[in-house]
């Protein structure tokens, strides 16, 4: 892959957009390292400069994840496709709730890819669930064949067993109190969680209104297990950020057919 190199200020602008720009996600160094890079960007001292941002960034220090324990193995359920296997579940209640009265946020997420999808809710009934399944995964990516969630009233309704059977989808029951039986649903819970704090600013009843950017910096950040983007995994690219434009990498120059005059003046 060809990489565009950078001068000491073009690294710095990138650095900080990355980071705690329009599309923040306050990622560690070394993911940040890796966003830039696939994103088409080098220079000599990429990880000792995303490094030191992320260690004097004031949110991230404040709403850092700390570990006051080893790690557990995560025992994933193996998916052969995208969107055949979703994990959902309920972050909630939320204190305080937004602005607009939100209190509960309905999240799933596709076990072969790791994208997600989010809403914010006042109350989750099974009634909210089956349209969210509706909107947010078949009408968009298809009929899974698999669906992962607690044994909680709300994932159950005869609205929601009659369409499951309709469409011979297995949808598996885990006990509340088992968050290992819906691992990755509760991590990425966990992911977006963290993801709002650091993006908040003074006002946190504003959350429900962040949780579309919170989203988009999932998506489009490198995970570990699969190493590209959810973003990339599903559309064969990875997306377009507006720093990636108005700072054109390669493959913009590229496409756009961008000479060294006009970046210039960019």
């Amino acid at each position: 892959m060809w990489l565009r190199c950078l001068s000491k200020s073009e690294a710095q602008k990138i650095v900080e957009e990355v980071h705690a720009g329009l599309c923040r996600a306050h990622q560690s160094g070394p993911k940040m390292k890796m966003k830039i890079k696939r994103m088409g960007y080098y220079w000599s001292s990429m990880i000792d400069d995303c490094m030191k941002i992320a260690r004097h960034c004031h949110q991230c220090q404040v709403h850092g994840v700390v570990l006051h324990q080893p790690s557990n193995v995560l025992h994933p359920t193996i998916a052969s496709w995208p969107f055949e296997s979703w994990g959902i579940d309920i972050i909630g209640p939320i204190d305080p709730p937004s602005s607009t009265g939100h209190k509960f946020i309905l999240s799933t997420i596709d076990y072969f890819s790791k994208w997600a999808e989010a809403v914010p809710l006042r109350e989750v009934k099974a009634q909210q669930v089956l349209k969210f399944f509706k909107e947010n995964v078949v009408y968009q990516f298809g009929v899974p064949r698999w669906i992962i969630s607690d044994n909680g009233p709300s994932f159950r309704s005869t609205k929601i067993n009659n369409f499951v059977r309709r469409h011979n989808i297995d949808w598996r029951y885990f006990t509340i109190y088992y968050p290992r039986g819906n691992e990755l649903a509760e991590a990425f819970n966990k992911t977006l969680i963290q993801i709002l704090k650091k993006t908040l600013d003074d006002n946190k009843r504003q959350w429900h209104e962040k949780l579309v950017e919170a989203l988009w910096a999932y998506r489009t950040t490198y995970r570990t297990p699969t190493q590209p983007t959810p973003f990339a995994l599903i559309f064969g690219a990875e997306a377009v950020i507006p720093l990636e434009v108005q700072l054109p990498s390669l493959r913009i120059a590229t496409n756009y057919n961008i000479t060294t005059e006009q970046n210039a003046k960019l």
